[in-house]
This record gives structure tokens, C-alpha cells and sequence, in this order.
């Protein structure tokens, strides 16, 4: 993938950088090193820090709005105004098909607010030569690179991950896929959700890309089970988002379960979010004070460090009753990476990566005692968790590597038809 004469690619992301997308700044940060050239238009400021520290290595300049409301409002008038006079058949073709959504739109002032970053955008790529527009999120940044393409002819696709594909109306799923060059999608369940939703002359451009991740940046080591030559208690990992699509509430369940029978281990909970308070109501409440940690958000480079002391990672993701879910986590790919056994939920596309009794143990969702009896099996059996966790580095090396995962989406923005990776199981899709 090589850049040279040939205009650069721009991402449009909701915030740059931040914390918890590490799968977008692993794939950008592959396509630099790929020898692409990239601009990140960023729809909100970027998030306080902590940043994590592949942020410094991105080479590719970041637009953001700028801090004070006047100097938006004159960026918005005056991108507008110029590509009004430069395409003005192909800028009231956007303006007209924004007036038809706000008819049906749920969210008028948010369907504006698209449209006015729109015009942000389509301005900043015409003045960099910008030759196709990538946006994640198949929600509020692949709306503004729809109307941005409509303004000024630039060829644009997405990718559509999880809550953003499921709670987006099906309608405009079905508009920005006709719209759009390709559909690039994390998953197979997501994949097959998006063939289903879309028209049939659009159900060629879906493909399933995986987040890929550098491998190289995890150090494989096959699990010791120290704890059970020590005496010591083995430490249960779980990672993300402290939101209900996780599950966190049914594995403080598990643990309970785990700590009434006897059962001696530690369990330190990573992540950020609107839950804090009621997860540590919880764990007070179920007397885990001295087994149960949360440890608020870390870095990417802290995290590393955390999966190589863990013995066990639990991530139990359920369907909210809005129908938001997880795709395939990250944080479980990278437990995998570094050897960690894994527990999971059977949700969505999870699992493509956690395979049932090959790469790691799956359970229902909302069933703590389930969660907990596979956390003691892969606790207590070193024979089953080093197979398994030498299964799942194998499944990486083939389906999750970042190098290739990016040269496939790159080759999808040349138009190059590229293989899919592999195919979803099946499974029962829950409903939302």
C-alpha cells in the first residue's frame, strides 16, 4: 500500500483520540506504516487525557472544531458558502436530501448538526486533494461523510461496528450502504445482519474485515498457573466500558458464587464509566470488598502489563433491552494475544473468536452460575487452559493479524476485490 501521488485518505471519527477505541488507532496506525497518507477529521474535541501513547506515533494531521462557538459558527458559514459556489447542483442535492430526513428524523437538530460538519469537511477535502473518505461508526460520522460525498463527489464507505449498527434506524443503514463504495464490518454476525438489511444490489459492497491487532506488541506466554503451586489466589482480569452491554453486574454475581463456596481468587475490573457507583454498591453489597477491584481506565501500555500478571479473563456481554451489544471486544483478542484463558458470553460475535471448548469456554449471557463454573473449570484444569490459549494465539495469527487486516481494507478502498476472512458459525441471533 503505497501512497505516493495519489491523494491522501481522510478518517472520520466521532473524538480522537480516545481511550477506548484502540481498535481504530491500531488500524491507522498500520495504514501509516503501510506507506497511506491520512487526515482525521474529528466530528468532537479530542477526549482529556490519558492518552494512550501510540497516539504520538500517528503522523497524520488531526481537524477538530475549534474551542470557541464564533470561531465554529464562521468555520461552518464559510466551508458552506464555498462549496456552494464551487458545486453549487451538487451542494443543494445535499441540502435536499437533508430536508427530506428531517421529515422522518427522530432528531432534527442532530440531522443539521451532520449536515453543517458536513460542509466542514467536504471543503477541507477539496483543499487537500483528498481522494476517499473512510468514516467509523455507521451512526453520526458515516452521516456527515454521506452528505460531505453528495457536496463534493468524493467516493466514501464506513465501517459499521455495534451499538451504531443497531441502534441506527434500518432506513438510513439501507441509504448510506446504497450510497457508499463498500461496507466494511468486524464481525460475521454483523455481516449477515447488514446483507439482510440492505437492498440487493448492495449486499456486494458488505465485507467482513476483523479489528486487527499488532501482535507484536503482546509477548505470548503460555499460562503458568503459578497460584496453584503457591497456594496464592489466581487474579480474574476483565476489561471495558463500566456500561450494562458488558455483563459487569452477572460476573459480581459469578464472584459471589465463586467467594460462598470457598473458592479463594482476586478480581480487578479495568475501565471507565457510568456504572462506577452501582458496581461498587454491588460489590459491597455481595461482601466483595477484599476479592473485587475496580481499577478505573489505564492505558494501552498499562493494560499489557495488567493481561501478563492475569491468570483468567471474564467478559460476559449481553443484549441491552434497546438492543445495544458488543461486537467481538478487543480486549479479548488481546487477552489471547498474551495467553490469557478466556470466558466469555455467547453474544453476537464473539463467538467467531471464542470458540467453545477450542479457544476458550462460552456460556449464556445472563447466567452468573454458568460464568462461574467456567471460571473455576479453566482455574482449576492447566491441561485444558494452556490448549486453549495456544488454540486461541493460533486463531489470531491467521484471522487477526493488523497487517493484513488493513491491507484488505486498503485494497477495498482501491476498489481490488479482496477474500473475506472467515465466515461467521451459526448461531441464534437474540433478539434485540
Amino acid at each position: 500500500m503505497s501512497a505516493s501521488g495519489r491523494g491522501p485518505v481522510l478518517y472520520v471519527l466521532k473524538r480522537y483520540p480516545r481511550l477506548t477505541e484502540t481498535f481504530i488507532l491500531n488500524e491507522i496506525r498500520a495504514m501509516e506504516r503501510l506507506g497511506e497518507r491520512l487526515i482525521i477529521f474529528s466530528l468532537l474535541p479530542p477526549e482529556p487525557p490519558p492518552h494512550h501513547p501510540m497516539v504520538a506515533e500517528v503522523c497524520a494531521p488531526v481537524h477538530s472544531p475549534p474551542p470557541h462557538l464564533g470561531a465554529q459558527v464562521r468555520r461552518v458559514l464559510g466551508a458552506h458558502a464555498r462549496m456552494l459556489a464551487v458545486a453549487p447542483w451538487r451542494y443543494l442535492r445535499a441540502l435536499g436530501l437533508a430536508l427530506r430526513r428531517t421529515l422522518t428524523s427522530r432528531h432534527p437538530l442532530s440531522l443539521w448538526r451532520q449536515f453543517a460538519r458536513a460542509g466542514v469537511l467536504a471543503a477541507l477535502c477539496r483543499r487537500a486533494g483528498v481522494r476517499h473518505i473512510h468514516a467509523h461508526f455507521a451512526n453520526a460520522p458515516t452521516s456527515v461523510a454521506h452528505f460531505a460525498h453528495r457536496m463534493s463527489g468524493i467516493p466514501f464507505s464506513f465501517t459499521a461496528h455495534a451499538k451504531d449498527l443497531y441502534l441506527t434506524k434500518p432506513a438510513l443503514i439501507r441509504g448510506r450502504a446504497s450510497a457508499a463504495t463498500f461496507v466494511a464490518t468486524c464481525t460475521g454476525y454483523n455481516a449477515q445482519y447488514l446483507r439482510d438489511l440492505v437492498d440487493a444490489p448492495s449486499r456486494d459492497k458488505i465485507s467482513l474485515i476483523y479489528h486487527g491487532i499488532d501482535l507484536a506488541t503482546f509477548r505470548y506466554r503460555p499460562p503458568p498457573y503459578r497460584f496453584l503451586e503457591t497456594g496464592g489466589p489466581p487474579l480474574i482480569l476483565s476489561v471495558g466500558r463500566l456500561v450494562p452491554k458488558k455483563g459487569l453486574d452477572g460476573l459480581l454475581q459469578a464472584c459471589s458464587l465463586l467467594d460462598k463456596s470457598g473458592f479463594d481468587f482476586r478480581c480487578d475490573i479495568v475501565g471507565a464509566g457510568p456504572l462506577r457507583d452501582s458496581l461498587a454498591a454491588d460489590i459491597a453489597r455481595l461482601g466483595l470488598d477484599t476479592r473485587v477491584r475496580l481499577r478505573g481506565a489505564m492505558t494501552h501500555a498499562e493494560l499489557v502489563l495488567h493481561f501478563a500478571r492475569a491468570d483468567l479473563f471474564v467478559l460476559a456481554p449481553q443484549i441491552t433491552e434497546d438492543g445495544d451489544r458488543d461486537g467481538i471486544p478487543n480486549v479479548i483478542v488481546e487477552a489471547m494475544a498474551t495467553g490469557v484463558p478466556v470466558v466469555s458470553s455467547e453474544v453476537s460475535g464473539i463467538p467467531e473468536m471464542v470458540i467453545d471448548g477450542v479457544t476458550g469456554l462460552l456460556v449464556p449471557p445472563r447466567d452468573p452460575a454458568a460464568l462461574a463454573a467456567s471460571m473455576r473449570r479453566l482455574l482449576t484444569d492447566p491441561v485444558l487452559g494452556r490448549a486453549m490459549a495456544s488454540e486461541g494465539r493460533a486463531r489470531l495469527d491467521r484471522c487477526f493479524d493488523c497487517w493484513q487486516t488493513v491491507r484488505q481494507l486498503g485494497g477495498l478502498m482501491e476498489q481490488k476485490r479482496v477474500c473475506e476472512a472467515v465466515p461467521a458459525p451459526q448461531q441464534t441471533a437474540q433478539a434485540a
